[in-house]
C-alpha cells in the first residue's frame, strides 16, 4: 500500500499533468519480467531523492524519464511533452548515468566542450568553462580523464550534464567516487541549485546521502511506488508502528508515572541519559506532553523522534 504525502491537489485529473516531470501509471516490463509496475508520480522544482533496494526499479524509472526507455504502459513527459521519441527534451535536461561513459583519451575539458557544442550552445568554450567551475574540476581540465580517479570522473560527468544549464537534472548515483570534501561540495551545488528553480531527481543506495540533500523522497520497492513526499510526514502516517521519542526533563520518574496513563503512549523506558517513551498517536503525544509536564511542575529538556529518520522510514517501508 502506498503512503503518499501529495502537494498537488488530489482531485485533478489523473490524465493533467501537474509537474515538470510526470509518470501517469507508468508500467515497463521485458517479457514476463516486470520492472516497472503502475507508478505515478509528479516532480516540481527542488531535489528528490530516489530510493529502493537493487533492483527496485530505480534505474528504469531514470531511464524512462530521460527517453532512453519507452513505457510499456502509461506515459512519461517532461515540461508537458512525451520524453520517448522526443530529442527537444534535451535542450532542457541534463543526465548522468549510473555507468560510465567516457572517452577515456579525452581531456575534461574537451569532453564538456563536445557536450556544449552537441548543444548548440553560441559560447560553448566559456560554458564548458563555467560547467568545470561549478564542480571545481578547473585545475584538471587539461588532463585526460583516463587518468583521473572515480570520483574526477564523476564531477566532470556532472559538469557535462549541466554545461547548457538545464532546468531538469537526473542523476543516477551521483557521489559514486567522490571523497567526504567533494561529496559535500556536490551536495551543496545541488542544494543551490535546487533553491534557484531546478527540479533534481537523483539516486542513492546511501541514505544517509538523501536525508542531507532531500527532504522529498520517491521510495520505490519491487518496481511499485511504496512511498512518496517528506519522509518525515511519512512516518507520521505510519499509525501501525509507535512513535519513539527521546525525553529528558527536571524529573523523569515522576513525568513518566504521569505519562504512563495516557491512551497515546503504549511504553515507557527510564535510563539515566533520560528516557524513551513510545506513542502511538504523534499529535495527541507531543500535545499532551507540554500540559501534563506544566501540571506536574515538571521542566522539559528535550523532546526528540528518534525513529524519524529517513533509515527508519526506508527499513519500516521495506518491512512492510
Amino acid at each position: 500500500m502506498t503512503t503518499s504525502v501529495e502537494t498537488t491537489p488530489t482531485t485533478a485529473p489523473a490524465q493533467t499533468p501537474a509537474g515538470v516531470i510526470d509518470l501517469q501509471n507508468v508500467s515497463r516490463w521485458y517479457g514476463n519480467v516486470v520492472a516497472v509496475n503502475d507508478i505515478t508520480m509528479s516532480l516540481n522544482a527542488g531535489v528528490t531523492g530516489l530510493l529502493g533496494p537493487n533492483g527496485a526499479g530505480k534505474t528504469t524509472v531514470l531511464h524512462m524519464m530521460a527517453g532512453f526507455l519507452a513505457p510499456s504502459k502509461g506515459e512519461v513527459t517532461i515540461h508537458g511533452k512525451p520524453a520517448w521519441r522526443n530529442p527537444a527534451v534535451y535542450r532542457d535536461l541534463g543526465l548522468v548515468t549510473e555507468r560510465e561513459a567516457v572517452h577515456a583519451f579525452l581531456t575534461a575539458e574537451q569532453f564538456v566542450l563536445a557536450c556544449a557544442k552537441m548543444q548548440k550552445l553560441k559560447d560553448p568554450a566559456g560554458a564548458a568553462r563555467r560547467a568545470l567551475e561549478l564542480v571545481e574540476m578547473t585545475d584538471a581540465a587539461d588532463r585526460r580523464i583516463g587518468t583521473f580517479s572515480k570520483g574526477m570522473r564523476q564531477r566532470t560527468r556532472v559538469a557535462a550534464a549541466l554545461v547548457h544549464e538545464p532546468k531538469v537534472l537526473l542523476l543516477d548515483e551521483p557521489f559514486n567516487g567522490m571523497d567526504p570534501r567533494q561529496r559535500m561540495h556536490m551536495m551543496e551545488l545541488l542544494h543551490r541549485l535546487g533553491d534557484n528553480g531546478h527540479t533534481i531527481l537523483f539516486s542513492s543506495h546511501i541514505l544517509e546521502e538523501v536525508e542531507q540533500v532531500a527532504g522529498l523522497v520517491q521510495v520505490i520497492v519491487a518496481g511499485r511506488l511504496a512511498a512518496s513526499g517528506d519522509y518525515r510526514k511519512i512516518r507520521r502516517l505510519m499509525t501501525t508502528r509507535p512513535h519513539v521519542f527521546a525525553v529528558r526533563s527536571s524529573d523523569d520518574r515522576r513525568l513518566a508515572v504521569a505519562l504512563i496513563g495516557e491512551k497515546s503512549v503504549s511504553g515507557i523506558e527510564i535510563e539515566t541519559t533520560g528516557m524513551t517513551v513510545r506513542a502511538s498517536d504523534y499529535g495527541d503525544f507531543t500535545r499532551v506532553l507540554p500540559r501534563i509536564a506544566l501540571d506536574q511542575g515538571i521542566r522539559l529538556h528535550q523532546l526528540v523522534p528518534s525513529d524519524e529518520s529517513l533509515e527508519s522510514v526506508f527499513s519500516y517501508l521495506l518491512e512492510a
